[in-house]
């Protein structure tokens, strides 16, 4: 058994709520009802997995006054 070798979050593609909010510094319970939102374009849905999209998300954050 080999092991993973870790990507840093920066390099990531998709994000969990957890290294989402170590990332951006917006709090696991925002970001799951930011999330929540029908509309909401930076998250995606693997099941019942929340994943958030770092660069559309980057964008949503650099958009933003306040959450």
């Amino acid at each position: 058994m080999t092991k993973k070798e870790k990507v840093p979050i920066w390099h990531k593609s998709n994000l969990t709520i957890d290294e989402a909010a170590l990332y951006s510094n917006i709090g696991m319970h925002k970001l799951r009802e930011i999330t929540d939102d029908e509309n909401c374009n930076f998250v995606l849905w693997v099941g019942n997995k929340r994943l958030i999209k770092r660069e559309p998300f980057e964008r949503y954050m650099n958009k933003m006054y306040s959450i």
